[in-house]
Order: structure tokens, then sequence, then C-alpha cells
């Protein structure tokens, strides 16, 4: 796969699995990348190749003010920015009774503000270039709700909405908005899974910390491939807004749709019964 134009790529949670993948493939084919994380030391150990085009920042995507600070300052640096990935989260396993509020908050404050903080501080640069393409990361878990799972579900069901808001907002700018939303790959994302600390039996939290250990490092999706299809969609003229990405995420977002379908029909005459007479 060969880059056709040289961009610049502004990349959250680049220290390992997606984002550093990405970050890879990006440094081989001649990009630029501003890599942030907040290990900063874990990223620089693995990017041992291509170095001349990376731009290692460390970022507390939770602080808009460090935010602000940092794309400020990297423009400055590098000149623009292209592309946006805001890729930096994680999962937070639990019954949303055993979750305490610091533990569901901070969950929202990486995987959904965090977002938040970069589009709010990268947009009057994009605006005023009239273009780029921002490409946020969601999941199968921003369509279906799982149980144990419930601020991570918020979060990134808030990301598929506000993707959508945002590019009716900036499609003026020439700015373009794809939300992605990966199943299992083979990252290190399972290694990083938060568990509540407060446990209750019945919810089974010990027996799903166990399956999902065990299942790490065997998920079937390929992330080199993931990589490859994030550079493909900035080359597209007209790239789309919603993207699966991954068997086990069409197959079961597109049963959802099915059963939501279904069930809209089901209370149908309820559903049309508020009017005034």
């Amino acid at each position: 796969m060969s880059a056709k134009i040289r961009k610049v790529w502004f990349i959250s949670g680049t220290s390992k699995g997606m984002g550093l993948h990405l970050t890879k493939l990006l440094l081989a084919l001649g990009h630029k990348v501003i890599a942030t994380s907040r290990n900063m030391d874990a990223l620089i150990s693995e990017i041992t190749e291509n170095r001349k085009n990376l731009y290692p920042v460390k970022l507390d995507i939770t602080s808009d003010t460090n935010v602000k600070q940092t794309i400020d300052d990297i423009v400055k640096k590098v000149g623009n920015i292209d592309v946006v990935v805001n890729n930096a989260g994680y999962s937070l396993v639990g019954s949303i009774e055993e979750m305490t509020d610091e533990e569901f908050r901070a969950t929202l404050d990486v995987n959904l503000f965090g977002t938040v903080n970069v589009l709010r501080n990268v947009m009057p640069y994009l605006r005023k270039q009239n273009s780029g393409h921002i490409i946020n990361i969601s999941s199968n878990a921003g369509y279906v709700g799982f149980e144990k799972a419930t601020s991570y579900n918020a979060a990134k069901f808030g990301i598929i909405g506000l993707s959508e808001a945002l590019a009716q907002e900036v499609k003026n700018f020439g700015i373009k908005v794809t939300v992605v939303a990966p199943g299992q790959f083979r990252t290190e994302f399972m290694n990083s899974i938060h568990y509540v600390k407060n446990r209750i039996a019945v919810y089974g939290v010990d027996e799903a910390e166990k399956m999902w250990s065990q299942f790490s490092g065997q998920q079937q999706g390929d992330p080199e491939k993931l990589a490859e299809i994030l550079i493909k969609i900035t080359e597209m003229n007209q790239p789309p807004l919603h993207l699966l990405l991954g068997p086990d995420t069409y197959e079961l977002v597109t049963k959802k749709r099915k059963e939501e379908d279904a069930e809209f029909e089901q209370w149908k005459h309820l559903t049309l019964s508020t009017n005034f007479d």
C-alpha cells in the first residue's frame, strides 16, 4: 500500500494497541505523525524505525487546558493538521451498581470528553485551512449495549451521536468526519481493561475478568488491516460517516437494528397515539 499524499496526522493513544499500529504504518509510508500519549517512554521505545517524521507529545486528553496548549504548540511547529484520530480509550467492566461515581466518570472523561477536548481545540485550525478529516473511534459497544459495560457503552454511544452532529456542523468547511466501530482486534486493548474495585458476587465480574484475560491474543481482527483501512478512507473524496470494522461488529449491529425495527413496529400503536385529538 503506497501513500498518495503525505499528510500530517494527529493521533491520541499511540503507545500501544491500534494507535501504535497506525502510527508505525503511517511513518513507514512517509506521513508525519503527531503521536500523543500519557506514556512517552512506552511510545518512544516502540517506535524504532522511520522516526524522522515522528512528533511524540505527552498529552492528558482529559485536560482541556493541556490539549489546547499542545495543539497550539504543535501547529506552530508542524504547520497544519490534516487528519485527527481520536483513539485513546479504555473499557471498565462491572455493573452500574458496582461502579463508583469516580470510576464511571473517569471512563467518560477519557473515552468521551477527551475526544471533545481534542475536537474543540483542533477545529479552529481545520476550519481556517478549510480541510481535514476527523476519525473518531467508537466501538460495536457504541451501537449495542452490553452488560457490565455501562460506562463504556455510554461513552461510545456518545461518540457516535457526537460524530453525526459534528459532520453536519463542519461539512461547509470542507472537513470530513468518520466514526469507526471496530470489533475485537488483536491488540493490547484486552490487557488494559479496567475492572470495578467493589464487586458484588451475583454480577460475575470475577468470572468476566478470567474470560477476558484468556481471550486476549485470540481476537480474529488483524490490526494491520484496520490501520490500512483508516489510511484508505482519508484518500477518498467521499468517505463513510459510519464505518463498521470486523465481521463480529457487522453481525452484532445489523442484528440489533433488525430487533429494534421489530420492536418499534410492535409498539407503533402507542408511538402514534400521542397527538391531541
